[in-house]
């Protein structure tokens, strides 16, 4: 499908963050590199396999959130009376070797705002 697009004059790739993408991950960023689409994914965990950019929440602090909802209702809470959790902070992760292997120059002030690069 990747390369599909990659020949049909795509130029860029958004992947969404569906449980399934994000299992297939290593596969997803592995094509995008073959097709030398750039493409944007919703975790880190995708940039540290070799995607170009993520932007999005920490999966690890929604899991630590889980587990202290599972705590409060196996020590008797109500869910309906815990708090609804929204993660707050959003990350931005770059992958400069990506973009170098892309040909892409990424301005110097995205660099700047970024919460992780990976060189």
């Amino acid at each position: 499908m990747l390369s599909l697009m990659a020949q049909g004059g795509a130029e860029a790739l958004t992947v969404g963050d569906l449980p399934y993408t994000f299992k297939n991950r290593r596969l997803i960023v592995e094509l995008a590199e073959k097709g030398r689409l750039p493409a944007i994914y919703p975790f880190p965990e995708y940039v540290e396999l070799g995607g170009l950019m993520a932007y999005g929440f920490d999966l690890a602090d929604v899991g630590r959130h889980v587990a202290q909802q599972i705590d409060m209702i196996l020590r008797g809470t109500k869910p309906g009376e815990i708090p609804f959790y929204q993660p707050n902070k959003i990350t931005l992760t770059i992958n400069f070797k990506t973009a170098k292997t892309l040909g892409i120059e990424i301005p110097s002030s995205l660099f700047a705002s970024a919460d992780e690069v990976i060189e």
